[in-house]
């Protein structure tokens, strides 16, 4: 299977998607789409991530690809919880209507993760303002996820957030932890967190749910369960072909 990859920023985390592909069994191609513009002049965090994220602007990355790939997601967490539930999916509708290849994103991504663990209470391990990290739990509550308790490190740049080590982002989801919590949620494509998915679900004594991962487990509709990367992968697939993620 080939996975089409539409990412905000060039050469941030892009290798950590290509480390947790190579990993494993059968390792998916894995091919990615730049969504082009700089919108954030004069505009909020918030309306700027929106901006970003308008289906016309990934129907234009997406004709990018060298070839049409199986699958397709939209590999950013804010510019697609910021535009709703409903406007997640438009996303991903907007996409497969376009490609007529499934199509999901890393938002709609953590639903579906939700969803096959039967978690429906989690903890924010955010790098974004508090305004962003609000805006993730709103969209996590239209689906019936409840967000006990959040942080948010105002991390800035992606680029700056794929130069964080191991060590930082187990400090923040450490921090980020609650005891009334089913999960801690790293939401983020450019940090890199593949080396540490099964490190920090053994450390949390929970599932810690990266952005990497839970992008890359839908995109293959569910993963075929494998040892070392954490309680998602070692699930398995869920009962879902994944192009269920746009409905």
């Amino acid at each position: 299977m080939d996975i089409g990859l539409l990412y905000p920023t060039r050469d941030c985390g892009e290798d950590d998607f290509a480390a947790l592909c190579r990993r494993l069994d059968p390792a998916p191609g894995l091919d990615f789409a730049y969504v082009e513009g700089d919108p954030g002049a004069g505009l909020d965090a918030a309306a700027a991530v929106r901006v970003l994220g308008t289906p016309e602007r990934l129907i234009a990355a997406a004709d990018t690809f060298p070839a049409v790939p199986d699958v397709v997601s939209w590999a950013c967490s804010s510019c697609s919880f910021t535009h709703g539930l409903d406007g997640a999916r438009d996303q991903a509708r907007a996409l497969t209507g376009h490609l007529g290849v499934p199509a999901s994103s890393t938002s709609l991504a953590y639903l579906a993760a939700l969803g096959r663990l039967g978690i429906a209470r989690v903890t924010l391990a955010s790098v974004y303002r508090p305004d962003l990290t609000g805006a993730f739990a709103d969209f996590l509550a239209e689906a019936g996820v409840t967000t006990v308790h959040a942080v948010s490190a105002d991390a800035g740049s992606d680029r700056a957030l794929a130069g964080w080590d191991g060590r930082r982002i187990t400090e923040l989801a450490v921090a980020a932890d609650h005891p009334d919590a089913e999960a801690v949620l790293v939401p983020e494509t450019a940090l890199h967190t593949t080396p540490l998915l099964a490190e920090l679900d053994e450390r949390m004594g929970k599932p810690v749910l990266t952005a990497t991962a839970v992008t890359v487990w839908d995109a293959l509709g569910g993963a075929p369960a494998q040892d070392g990367l954490g309680t998602l992968f070692s699930a398995g697939p869920g009962l879902r072909p994944p192009s269920s993620s746009a409905s």
